[in-house]
């Protein structure tokens, strides 16, 4: 079991390393945008599922209420928490537009749609990008694998080298802890 453990551990700090060798470009521009994004004004809004759907919450909510510093709230929506929209969505049309129907109804134009997946295929991540794109909006893909469907879409694609659910979404927050703290420092300097 011991083993195993320090298996899963290396295997994380290798794709951790790989992360930090290729992604620094993107994962930088990335945080410029959601900077200009919020200075001006603008929101971000998450979206992913399952554990994806998760970590959409989990950085919305560092936006909103803080990261490391006690600062006024960012405006930041997670689009998989209002189980009454979601169940209607899903029951009256299809669960592959429950983020895009959200999208249209909230998303204004210079908004930044920020969706999670490990495959880059989640149908409905996708089909929010695609609203995203009607609404003039931009795009960060925070994906795993090849990138999929999601990273032709994606204004700013954040692929994490792995086809390794696990391994993928310890980067994915990782990285998304690394853009909390860099809008933080950007938008509210130490005095």
């Amino acid at each position: 079991m011991q083993e195993k453990i320090i298996a899963d551990i290396q295997a994380s700090i290798g794709i951790k390393t790989e992360v930090s060798q290729t992604l620094v470009p993107q994962i930088e521009k990335a945080a410029k945008l959601m900077i200009e994004t919020l200075r001006s004004g603008n929101k971000v809004l998450f979206c992913g599922n399952g554990g994806s759907a998760a970590d959409a919450q989990h950085l919305a909510g560092e936006l909103v209420g803080r990261f490391l510093k006690e600062r006024r709230a960012l405006p930041a929506i997670a689009l998989s928490t209002d189980t009454s929209i979601l169940t209607c969505l899903a029951n009256d049309y299809s669960f592959d537009i429950v983020f895009a129907r959200q999208v249209e109804a909230l998303a204004r134009s210079r908004d930044v749609v920020f969706g999670l997946s490990t495959s880059g295929n989640s149908k409905n991540v996708l089909e929010a990008f695609k609203k995203a794109k009607e609404r003039e909006c931009q795009t960060i893909g925070l994906l795993g694998g090849d990138g999929g469907q999601i990273a032709k879409l994606s204004d700013i694609a954040i692929i994490v080298p792995s086809k390794a659910t696990p391994r993928v979404q310890e980067s994915h927050i990782m990285i998304g802890h690394i853009l909390c703290a860099l809008i933080e420092d950007d938008l509210f300097p130490e005095k």
